[in-house]
């Protein structure tokens, strides 16, 4: 007979599922170590990101899943809204309740109680599963999420785990932590200040002039309309909502393609979540470049100033994460050498380009964020076979 941790990794295998996004909980410990086991697994910093690793995931041909603490809906809510509700793009997430039995943790309880409450005004699909006898419900939840599009929430009582004899998490075979930090640290700093010259407008249309079956994901707003008005195509997503996500969801395609993925990022994005550049340097697929977008403004707002403009430099702060391969830039000329020196090299990239703010009278993208997202998927689909 199965334990309870064994089941779930069983319904999961059955259901396809080939990428999980993790974060963890003591109430999973004996769940979490089976999964590494079992399949490619995120360990996340922050569950937005996961929102969007598995969105590019799915977009390029995948079937993903998260796993995480329902704490961690709070975080998600409108990512799950304005990406995956918009977009219809589908997405299982199984949660360990917490706040709602045995809770020895008072500030788990006011989330915990109300989460169903919560799901439900927010028009997300959920399913409770309060004994062990419902675990097979995650069945549906996962077949629910993809036939329909959309998010499915399982919210799993840590009662389903009671009974259990699994004790994966200090089980043999498993790796063993090291007493001592494992890490080595080497960092080179140049402060460099360029002028800027060019207008993110001039940056996006330069990357686009070299575009040929490379993959885009672009930042929300303007810069989503400066693409599609420099070079629409169908291998470019465009985003409608769930700002900080776009190098997230490159990595999520980066994970699941060969093709190259090219990230249109911004200095707002990227500062609303750095977690994404920790994730992605630790993961390093060699097939994505983050174009860093840095005007000091939030652009589609009305310009208000960023972190960016005086604080913190967005390249050492991706060296920071990890990020060995990056360059400074702020003339056309030098972004398409460094651009095509990038691809070339096959390997994780980000590049700064330092600009000028401003925006351009682009248009409207006269698609749907449904309809766009069904373009892209196709089109990716498409170039496979």
């Amino acid at each position: 007979m199965l334990n309870p941790e064994e089941e779930v990794i069983t319904l999961m295998k059955k259901a396809g599922i080939d990428l999980v996004a993790t974060l963890p909980c003591d109430r999973i410990k004996n769940l979490l170590p089976l999964v590494s086991k079992n399949f490619l697994e995120i360990k996340m910093t922050r569950e937005e990101n996961g929102v969007g690793i598995c969105a590019g995931f799915y977009l390029a041909g995948g079937k993903p899943l998260m796993l995480i603490q329902s704490t961690g809906l709070g975080n998600m809510i409108n990512a799950l809204e304005s990406l995956n509700v918009t977009c219809k793009i589908p997405l299982p997430v199984l949660t360990s309740w917490r706040g709602v039995y045995k809770e020895a943790i008072e500030a788990q309880v006011p989330l915990g109680v109300h989460l169903p409450a919560i799901l439900e005004g927010a028009g997300l699909a959920y399913t409770i599963i309060d004994e062990v006898e419902k675990l097979h419900q995650i069945e549906n939840v996962i077949s629910d999420a993809f036939e329909n599009s959309r998010p499915h929430i399982a919210l799993i009582s840590p009662k389903v785990w009671e009974a259990s004899e699994c004790c994966a998490w200090q089980g043999a075979g498993m790796p063993e932590k090291p007493e001592v930090m494992e890490r080595t640290c080497s960092i080179f700093l140049k402060k460099e200040v360029l002028k800027p010259v060019m207008l993110r407008n001039d940056a996006i249309c330069a990357i686009a002039s070299e575009l040929d079956d490379e993959v885009t994901v672009t930042n929300l707003g303007v810069p989503c309309k400066e693409l599609y008005a420099c070079k629409d195509r169908d291998l470019n997503f465009y985003m409608f909502g769930s700002m900080g996500l776009v190098s997230s969801i490159g990595m999520g395609i980066a994970l699941r393609s060969e093709k190259t993925v090219v990230a249109f990022d911004g200095d707002g994005s990227l500062l609303m979540n750095p977690n994404a550049l920790l994730e992605i340097a630790k993961e390093s697929p060699k097939n994505l470049i983050i174009i860093a977008l840095d005007n000091g403004a939030y652009g589609s707002t009305g310009s208000q100033e960023t972190c960016a403009l005086r604080y913190i430099d967005l390249e050492i702060f991706a060296n920071a994460c990890g990020i060995t391969n990056t360059a400074k830039v702020n003339a056309r000329e030098e972004l398409i050498k460094i651009f095509k020196k990038f691809r070339d090299m096959k390997e994780l990239a980000l590049i700064h380009v330092i600009l000028k703010p401003g925006n351009t009278n682009a248009p409207n993208i006269p698609l749907s964020p449904e309809g766009a997202a069904k373009r892209f998927k196709e089109a990716l689909e498409a170039k496979k076979n």
